[in-house]
């Protein structure tokens, strides 16, 4: 986590957008981890504004992903769907091999709500 403080602190210093939201991912998912959802939600929030922001639409997808998994987890079914959905249709448009489980996951959030 020290690292990624660290990280986060370089590509604010020299202005690297992108990297600031990909370590924001990944202290996102390491807050996640460790069960402090509330963090790890906030921090995928201030990642996908800078990913929608700048354009990056691969991290975008995957942060959208992040935040419908733990929307599942807390039973917000609605929500996850919300962030799900357009997750999936990002990952089908970029043919990644990561679509076939956000749609899974998607298809799970629907069966249980």
């Amino acid at each position: 986590m020290a690292l990624y403080n660290q990280s986060l602190e370089i590509n604010e210093r020299i202005g690297n957008v992108q990297g600031k939201a990909v370590t924001l991912n990944n202290l996102g998912y390491l807050y996640a981890n460790k069960g402090e959802v509330d963090e790890a939600i906030a921090l995928f929030n201030q990642s996908l504004e800078i990913t929608q922001r700048i354009g990056d639409v691969p991290t975008q997808a995957m942060t959208l992903w992040c935040l419908g998994y733990l929307a599942e987890q807390q039973g917000e079914y609605t929500k996850a769907i919300s962030y799900l959905q357009p997750a999936l249709e990002i990952l089908q448009r970029l043919k990644s091999p990561d679509a076939e489980s956000v749609s899974a996951s998607l298809d799970r959030v629907i069966r249980n709500s």
